[in-house]
């Protein structure tokens, strides 16, 4: 049997997905433009979603499953649907949001037209649980801007990474460092994407990203609505815990003493010296990052004071833990077993 390699590959990374991905999945088979591969990779998901997945794959052969064994976090089953395709373009999906019918036929359209564009998505709504419209995302950022500090600048801003859905060439995330594991890991790989070439985004409302209340942004940042428009209104207190953001990207950090913000801090600074930026540029996108860290200093003492609480409560139990182990070896204890 002979294989032809699609245009486009499609990756759904998933976990307990049972609720929304049938329509996800029908939102994807509904496109005007079919020359795709659908590659799912279930990160170990126990409810439903594997039965479902695979009741596909026999309806339709552009469809392929994948199951994890263990659950390896959001990160790394993002990049593993990545790593398992083979389009010359490549589209993330998640397993909750729709797309009209001609959303990746216009993408392709710009992508194949504009050989300066790397990455095309359109404007977004957002939908409820039952599809039902609820509001506008209209936070427009100079991601067409032919200098690649003043796209990294406004992609340093507040937003809430709907980009990373659009659909993007797949030479350019070859040389992408892959999605990490720490919190506003998204936001930084399109600061590294940004680098490298221009965005551009389709002026019409195609893509409806879905909020629930099982959704990560839910989770963790339950005032995400308000960054709705170029002039969102928020606090610091408003930000997510980007504590549990990290471990929710990569579930191996669990328990562990991270500084979530001076990570993020360190990866701004990594994504600069990543491009192939001239020295002005270089200086522009480390001066956009000092603005952009101007009044959340006290975030990155934080980060040492929570480490500092987390470090005596582990010097506590191992205390207690001496203490029982001793008295349960004493000669008087021995005496009465």
């Amino acid at each position: 049997m002979s294989y032809k390699q699609p245009r486009l590959s499609i990756g759904l990374p998933v976990y307990n997905g049972e609720k929304f991905i049938k329509e996800a999945i029908d939102s994807i088979l509904a496109q005007t433009f079919e020359d795709f591969e659908l590659i799912i990779s279930d990160n170990a998901s126990t409810d439903n979603t594997e039965e479902i997945c695979r009741a596909y794959t026999t309806q339709d052969q552009r469809i392929r499953y994948y199951r994890n064994e263990k659950n390896i976090g959001c990160a790394c089953n993002f990049n593993r649907v990545f790593e398992l395709s083979s389009g010359e373009y490549f589209k993330w999906v998640a397993h909750d949001d729709l797309h009209a019918p001609d959303f990746i036929r216009k993408c392709i359209e710009v992508l194949d037209q504009n050989p300066e564009v790397i990455l095309c998505h359109s404007q977004v709504y957002f939908i409820d649980e039952n599809g039902k419209f609820l509001q506008n995302y209209d936070i427009n950022l100079k991601t067409n801007s032919s200098k690649p500090h003043e796209r990294f600048h406004d992609l340093l801003t507040k937003h809430l990474c709907y980009q990373c859905y659009g659909v993007i060439r797949s030479s350019v995330l070859k040389i992408t460092p892959p999605m990490g594991g720490y919190g506003v890991a998204d936001g930084i790989f399109l600061l590294r994407l940004g680098l490298l070439g221009q965005f551009y985004e389709i002026p019409e409302y195609l893509f409806f990203a879905r909020s629930h209340q099982q959704h990560s942004l839910s989770m963790f940042f339950p005032d995400y609505l308000s960054f709705t428009n170029n002039n969102p209104k928020y606090s610091l207190s408003m930000l997510p815990d980007f504590y549990s953001y990290a471990v929710w990207f990569d579930s191996s950090q669990s328990g562990k003493i991270l500084f979530p913000h001076w990570r993020i801090f360190w990866e701004y600074l990594r994504s600069v010296q990543m491009g192939s930026l001239n020295w002005y540029e270089r200086m522009r996108c480390y001066i956009s990052i000092i603005q952009q860290l101007k009044g959340t200093e006290f975030l990155l003492m934080k980060d040492l004071l929570v480490a500092a609480q987390m470090f005596y409560k582990r010097l506590q139990q191992k205390s207690i833990q001496k203490q029982v182990q001793i008295q349960t070896t004493s000669p008087i204890t021995a005496i009465f077993r």
